[in-house]
């Protein structure tokens, strides 16, 4: 069997970029998920927790990565008592994110070229690209994701799917607002 030099430089040169990759665990503790919803009438806003979350670095820089968050633990801010359980309910149920079937969401990074990210979003067994910025300061990750909730089969209240809603419509996308920090 015949090898070539070059052969071997490539093999040697694709063996030592993935050694320079290095898999670092998020700090779950340093890290938010703040979710925004609207409506005609006004706005929703609350945190989930991340359950788990790492990224793969290399040269001191986020290459991809893979984040759940814990949608089972889901609170709203801007209700209290009855108003604020009502809500997570309701968040809860069939009409959105099913958390007893369903009671994670995941965003796998697949690709990071400066401050801009591209990921696929799953949520509901259902997996949508995204695209969005994330900027790194004094070891502090954040960013704002935005997604539409309807790709996911959260079509209730949508003026895409029902119509004479009033101000009872629900906006479709979802902001999320969120900082991570790295084990170290």
């Amino acid at each position: 069997m015949k090898v070539s030099l070059w052969g071997i430089i490539g093999l040697f040169f694709m063996l030592n970029q993935v050694a320079l990759a290095e898999k670092v665990q998020v700090d779950l503790d340093e890290s938010t998920l703040k979710w925004k919803g609207s409506k005609v009438t006004g706005e929703h806003y609350g945190k989930v927790p991340l359950k788990s979350g790492h990224v793969e670095m290399e040269k001191g820089k986020i290459k991809s990565g893979e984040f759940v968050a814990d949608i089972s633990q889901f609170t709203v801010e801007d209700l209290e008592g009855e108003w604020a359980q009502k809500f997570t309910t309701h968040m809860k149920s069939e009409d959105f994110f099913e958390v007893s079937k369903y009671p994670t969401a995941k965003l796998k990074i697949k690709e990071v070229k400066g401050n801009n990210v591209k990921a696929d979003l799953t949520i509901k067994d259902k997996t949508h690209p995204v695209s969005f910025k994330m900027k790194e300061k004094s070891g502090v990750y954040s960013g704002t994701l935005k997604f539409d909730r309807t790709k996911f089969g959260m079509i209730y209240g949508s003026g895409d799917f029902f119509k004479n809603l009033g101000d009872k419509m629900i906006h479709n996308e979802v902001i999320v607002d969120f900082s991570f920090q790295l084990k170290k």
